[in-house]
């Protein structure tokens, strides 16, 4: 379980960083962040990533050190990603909406709006209390972000990479074409496959 101290240092160091700690934990990189989560705890297979993987991954979307992750913690935080993986295999919006409205009524709390002790800019909730354990604050800060992101845009919030080697999730742009692809980099890889393939094979973007 965080200590508060810890879930203080969470969020950043004082209000007059309020625009700083806005950009980094926006709901489009709340969103990400969800994502990149996703993707290190479901995508070694029945292997659990180590704890270290997935404090790297929260350091980069913000977090500050120390960052203190059991392998427990990691189990239970491997089993909420399966959860939210739903979303972003949805497909259509309904879907996701009926996904995500099933994980807002099982796993998070009403609403509340915290500071974390005066650290942060009021913002909210939708975990139990602000010393939540990891897995608890991670699927009700995602849900948010991803309800927020379906409400926003009317469509899916995010998509699972359709290259046959990844199965990524990722968040969708908001506007211009589908995407189908994780990255570029799948992209590529697909489109050089059905090159080889021949005609008629194609890879989107």
């Amino acid at each position: 379980m965080r200590n508060s101290k810890l879930c203080n240092m969470r969020y950043i160091r004082s209000m007059v960083l309020s625009d700083d700690w806005s950009t980094r934990h926006s709901v489009l990189a709340n969103a990400r962040r969800t994502a990149a989560l996703i993707n290190i705890l479901t995508g070694t297979g029945d292997r659990q990533p180590q704890p270290e993987a997935v404090a790297e991954v929260l350091g980069e979307y913000g977090e500050l050190e120390p960052i203190e992750i059991s392998p427990d913690d990691v189990a239970r935080m491997r089993a909420a990603a399966l959860l939210l993986r739903e979303v972003f295999a949805a497909g259509h919006v309904d879907a996701a909406a009926a996904a995500l409205n099933r994980l807002l009524l099982k796993h998070t709390g009403p609403p509340r709006l915290t500071s974390h002790g005066g650290g942060t800019p009021w913002h909210p909730h939708l975990d139990s209390h602000d010393d939540a354990p990891w897995d608890e604050w991670f699927l009700a800060s995602s849900c948010l972000a991803l309800t927020v992101l379906l409400w926003d845009r009317q469509s899916p919030p995010g998509g699972v990479c359709a290259s046959s080697s990844c199965q990524n999730v990722y968040v969708t742009q908001g506007q211009g074409p589908a995407r189908r692809y994780c990255s570029r980099r799948c992209a590529t890889r697909e489109r050089v496959a059905a090159h080889r393939r021949g005609p008629g094979s194609t890879a989107g973007a």
